[in-house]
């Protein structure tokens, strides 16, 4: 029986594909992939197979699990990992960054905000829009950081369709977007002099030892945690946490907790937290 762009159909594809997968993600970016997602594991890479003239998943594992796969296995983590978002998504959050975050820290000299799981760039960039609203120029920095190439390079990018941007408060979308004309209908541009303030660069949240980026005054690691297991969630948020600045505050999803997790936060409110002086 055919599937989708002629991969297997989803009761075709073993718990022994599923278990190689499993292994492949969460070896390599910390990914967990439980069996019952075989149907997104087939429809996310199932283009991809047809691409190469491949029927199975097994053939596809054998591709990228070597040393001489590693950029088609880069593709694969693009494919797999989940990268839906928008502009001002969790609006608490943004409204603890204007109200009691930025006040806070008005001493600082200089801010420096890390989104930890940015896929396309909109968490980034909407920092951006609050930091330059309530800063003077120069006082603060964005760092936006995902796993897959593919969203970062759209991140740069900074070309959305409409709606992306329909939580974007008039004065921002006035002020920090560019409408699209002609064959850019439909789209926004973020402006230049944003854009050059935030930087983008691939970063596996299971592998933070390979870099030193320094510390931050506020992180945002949002609705990314879920897809790790307990031991490898400990281990990314400890890694994480080691990275805030004392006094610095950490950001989750409104759907995640940090609950019976032995970590050097203190809660400030649900999905936020301090890291204590």
């Amino acid at each position: 029986m055919s599937g989708w762009n002629g991969i297997q159909a989803e009761d075709d594809v073993s718990d022994h594909d599923m278990l190689l997968f499993q292994q492949l993600f969460k070896q390599q970016i910390g990914l967990h992939l439980p069996l019952s997602k075989k149907a997104l594991l087939q429809s996310r890479l199932g283009a991809r197979l047809h691409e190469l003239g491949l029927r199975q998943l097994g053939q596809y594992h054998a591709l990228i699990a070597g040393e001489q796969g590693a950029q088609e296995r880069q593709r694969a983590i693009d494919l797999i990992t989940t990268n839906e978002t928008y502009f001002f998504r969790e609006q608490g959050h943004f409204d603890f960054l204007v109200e009691e975050f930025l006040p806070q820290w008005s001493s600082q000299q200089h801010l420096r905000v890390w989104s930890a799981a940015s896929a396309t760039g909109e968490e980034a960039y909407t920092l951006a829009m609050l930091l330059d609203r309530h800063r003077t120029a120069g006082s603060w920095s964005v760092f936006g950081s995902d796993v897959s190439m593919r969203v970062l390079r759209f991140a740069r990018r900074a070309l959305y369709p409409l709606a992306r941007g329909q939580n974007i408060p008039r004065q921002y979308l006035r002020r920090y977007c560019l409408m699209g004309t002609g064959e850019y209908e439909g789209h926004f541009l973020v402006q230049a002099e944003l854009r050059k303030q935030v930087e983008f660069a691939q970063r596996n949240l299971t592998r933070l030892d390979e870099f030193d980026d320094g510390l931050y005054d506020l992180i945002f690691l949002r609705n990314v945690i879920i897809y790790f297991d307990c031991p490898t969630k400990l281990q990314v948020l400890r890694d994480v946490i080691a990275r805030l600045r004392p006094g610095g505050y950490l950001v989750v999803g409104h759907s995640e907790s940090l609950h019976g997790m032995d970590l050097a936060l203190e809660m400030h409110s649900p999905s936020i937290y301090r890291k204590p002086t």
